[in-house]
């Protein structure tokens, strides 16, 4: 006969988080077959003399360790049963993280864990929803690589694709980048060709400038409100001749450069955007913001009367059966971390900002060139600008982890900071040979098919390694002063440098929180969207038609981002061939999961 022992394990940082332990334990008394069940502190650590004892008391011949991460605590159990006497192998694990605590009953879906721990049943079957019908479109929210692939996967097996994009252009991050590790391959030549069978797919109806503001029904027939703001140029019409951003008077930070170069108040992202036509932004725009009484010669120059700087916003209602979620992500704010300088030296860059310079389609054609003050003619301010005729850097440092790996910012690794810098490194050397590249590292995490490889090359070209953390960035004289550790050969080191790149780590999208209680899809401790089970259930979410693709579900490279957009092609068109998916687990109660619970215990299931 089972005699089980319950242990709800305590941190002092589950004091915050949303599950009562003592409701927990009190419930898991209650269960038939559980002996004894407690709440316990682990922050001092466990004896695992002491657990055998209280084994031994209570003669308990199986435990069920439960809590946030239980099998942190799992090897001082096992051995305390076997010091008991009793058989080691029965510890049975009750994660609450695992299984989705963060739903809008965490407490009551906490209790159904700790049921199916007691009775030996794998949550996964016990927290099996109903199955729903399903509507044979999809939405896309996000069209960066993620969202293209598993968009243009799902259009090709002839089924409707809705791709909302919040920019002027689809592509995402990776149409700013020059290469792609480790291969070097030009990224654009990669992803043009996809953003141009995305555009022009039958089947997708693409929806840029645009944000979902409400999701209402149920999986499988989900109701999308979608908010679509005016381009105010007939996409059709335009044929992106660029002779209304040549007469627009205005200038405008561009945000596909990040913030590096200016563009028009009318204007296309880069040449190769899709849609290829022109839009205008109102906040920039002398006509919107007049109310109309100033400026338009956009509208008189052009030839195809294809600019309506009167056109409004609209409200576009669709219905679809599954969404799939593939937002990205942002990269951290490098001004928040005073010791780089970034903001105060302007020589102190972001690795997007790198890439955008080294682009040919960047300001400077492709150029690693310095950031120089010039006067500029329009407003008879001096600036500090990249143009093509400024110097080029002698000495360039390249920083990794920056706001990665660290407690004060984000504790997880961003997976491809370590590789990208590489890059950099080999950009810089091949486009200016007698440059001296510093790469400052922790650890050189090149975790990827042939990454290793590509480290080893990157050394091989002259570039200086040295491991350890950076401290700071600081001026000497006028000069800029790297300072860091060299833990190998156990010293501080300082190094004069031209130009700083801050290798910044990857942070969810803006409006990740909100889009999420929209969803109904709940985020992990560090924001990301949280998937409905890590190992198996990687692309599912607790809400079911709601799958996630690319990095807003956690830092990932391309080939990753792809091969998940992919697998959630592959789900969605499952559940639309065989007319069928699982309803939200939200929809199970407590009483519904004891009860199966009971029916797989008794079927020795």
């Amino acid at each position: 006969m089972k005699k089980i022992g319950v242990y709800v394990c305590q941190t002092s940082d589950d004091a915050q988080g949303p599950v009562d332990l003592k409701a927990v334990a009190e419930y898991a008394g209650r269960l038939p077959g559980v002996a004894m069940a407690r709440v316990i502190a682990v922050d001092g650590g466990l004896v695992p003399e002491a657990l055998a004892q209280e084994i031994r008391k209570q003669q308990l011949n199986t435990v069920v360790v439960a809590g946030y991460s239980p099998g942190f605590f799992k090897p001082a159990f096992t051995r305390a049963l076997a010091e008991a006497g009793a058989d080691p192998e029965n510890v049975r694990l009750a994660s609450f993280r695992e299984h989705g605590v963060k739903c809008d009953q965490p407490v009551e879906r906490a209790k159904a864990v700790v049921n199916c721990a007691v009775n030996d049943v794998p949550f996964s079957l016990a927290a099996e929803p109903a199955v729903v019908p399903v509507n044979k479109a999809t939405l896309v929210i996000g069209a960066g690589i993620a969202g293209i692939q598993a968009a243009i996967e799902i259009a090709d097996a002839g089924c409707q694709v809705y791709l909302v994009e919040r920019e002027s252009t689809i592509g995402g991050h990776m149409a700013m980048f020059d290469k792609t590790f480790p291969t070097l391959d030009c990224a654009a030549c990669t992803l043009t060709p996809k953003m141009v069978a995305a555009g022009t797919h039958p089947n997708i109806k693409l929806m840029i400038l645009s944000e979902v503001k409400a999701v209402t029904g149920r999986p499988g027939e989900f109701r999308v409100k979608v908010l679509q703001h005016a381009t105010r140029v007939d996409p059709v019409a335009c044929v992106a001749c660029n002779d209304c951003s040549l007469i627009c008077p205005t200038l405008a930070s561009s945000e596909f450069d990040v913030g590096i170069a200016k563009r028009k108040a009318i204007y296309l992202a880069f040449p190769q955007a899709v849609p290829n036509s022109y839009v205008v932004d109102p906040k920039a725009c002398l006509w919107v913001q007049s109310g109309g009484k100033k400026c338009g010669a956009c509208v008189k120059k052009c030839a195809k009367e294809a600019i309506h700087l009167d056109a409004q916003d609209e409200i576009v209602e669709l219905e679809v059966g599954n969404i799939i979620v593939a937002t990205g992500y942002e990269p951290m704010d490098a001004s928040r971390i005073d010791r780089y300088s970034y903001g105060k030296f302007p020589n102190v860059i972001t690795a997007l900002e790198f890439e955008r310079l080294s682009n040919a389609a960047g300001p400077t054609g492709g150029k690693i060139l310095l950031k120089e003050k010039k006067l500029n003619k329009r407003t008879k301010q001096e600036e500090w600008v990249f143009e093509p005729e400024n110097a080029k850097p002698h000495s360039v440092a390249i920083i990794h982890c920056v706001g990665s790996r660290d407690k004060n910012y984000n504790e997880y690794c961003s997976r491809v900071c370590c590789m990208y810098s590489l890059k950099f490194a080999h950009l810089v050397k091949e486009k200016l040979h007698d440059v001296d590249v510093y790469e400052y590292y922790i650890d050189m995490r090149a975790f990827g098919k042939n990454y290793e490889d590509f480290f080893e090359r990157i050394k091989e070209e002259g570039i200086f390694v040295s491991r350890g953390r950076t401290t700071e960035v600081v001026d000497r004289d006028g000069k800029m002063v790297v300072r860091g550790e060299d833990i190998v050969n156990d010293r501080m080191v300082e190094k004069q440098v031209d130009m700083v790149v801050l290798a910044v780590g990857l942070e969810p999208a803006n409006g990740t929180a909100e889009l999420a209680k929209m969803l109904g899809v709940s985020r992990n401790d560090d924001g990301w969207y949280a998937e409905l089970d890590y190992n198996i259930e990687a692309n599912s979410t607790e809400r079911g038609g709601i799958f996630l693709a690319g990095v807003c579900q956690g830092p990932k490279d391309i080939p990753d981002t792809v091969a998940q957009a992919s697998a959630v092609a592959a789900r969605v068109l499952r559940s639309i061939a065989t007319d069928s998916m699982l309803d939200s687990r939200s929809t199970l109660k407590l009483t519904d999961i004891e009860q199966k619970v009971r029916a797989l215990a008794q079927s020795g299931n």
